[in-house]
């Protein structure tokens, strides 16, 4: 195939519909987890995501039903905004589950004591405890291992089936999701956390009684590393019901943030 004809094949709606995808592509690796990874240099990043807004342009011009795309400068530039805010409330709803897996680290951080010893997140880059970031790798980890990548992209691409590159969204539905999204993050991090943390708090009632009965004992010096020991061991225990739960958890927030992305009208 000549250059001549290669180029042919590539007009100006083309050229349009990849700036269009490349902005619903880009918060993806904002906000999305592993996908917005510190660890991934940005120019890397960067690659990827025009990489993707090739590969998904041609699906969004064929899920459009022949809508043509308007040149006008005004219009493209409302166009665009409408889809960085599509890519922003996808991104979110999978930012949200992560968080949730993140808070759940955090909380029983705080529970045994080991939010004392505060360190930098290699993931995120932001301040958090031994099992803050222990739950951000293995969330990551099983991110990987059940082709997270994979349904994050395949459901990226049938957005455009939801809303169109011409159409735009339900904005009472994408702010009904976002709340969702948001104030489920702490519900979700407290089913991950809650074994350990009733754990936790039983064996602190059981050394709160302790010290009633034996006030002569030193309950910190004894109680603290029976409850990081308590409290690690039953950690270990639920990592696997972590993997099964946020796979699920997965699956239920890529559906959620389709069903959020209603066309208006």
């Amino acid at each position: 195939m000549s250059l001549e004809h290669l180029v042919a094949q590539f007009g100006e709606q083309h050229v349009v519909a990849f700036f269009l995808v490349l902005a619903r592509v880009s918060p993806l690796f904002l906000l999305a987890p592993l996908f917005s990874s510190a660890m991934v240099p940005a120019r890397a990043r960067g690659v990827v995501a025009v990489a993707l807004a090739i590969g998904i342009a041609p699906i969004a011009l064929k899920a459009g039903d022949g809508q043509q795309l308007t040149l006008d400068l005004w219009v493209l530039g409302g166009l665009l905004a409408k889809e960085l805010l599509v890519g922003l409330a996808f991104s979110f709803a999978l930012a949200a589950l992560f968080a949730a897996v993140q808070v759940a680290g955090s909380l029983l951080d705080t529970l045994i004591g080991f939010s004392f010893g505060a360190l930098i997140d290699p993931i995120t880059g932001s301040n958090g405890g031994v099992l803050n970031q222990l739950y951000g790798l293995i969330g990551a980890m099983i991110f990987v291992v059940i082709n997270g990548d994979a349904w994050v992209i395949q459901g990226l691409a049938r957005t455009y089936e939801a809303v169109p590159l011409a159409s735009a969204p339900n904005i009472n539905s994408l702010v009904e999701g976002a709340q969702l999204a948001f104030s489920g993050i702490l519900g979700a991090a407290v089913q991950v956390a809650a074994p350990v943390m009733l754990a936790v708090l039983l064996t602190d009632v059981g050394f709160g009684l302790l010290s009633r009965v034996v006030p002569q004992l030193n309950i910190f010096a004894v109680g603290f590393p029976a409850k990081v020991t308590v409290g690690l061991v039953l950690v270990g225990a639920t990592l696997p019901f972590v993997a099964g739960w946020l796979a699920d958890e997965l699956q239920t927030s890529v559906s959620a943030a389709l069903h959020t992305l209603k066309v208006d009208g």
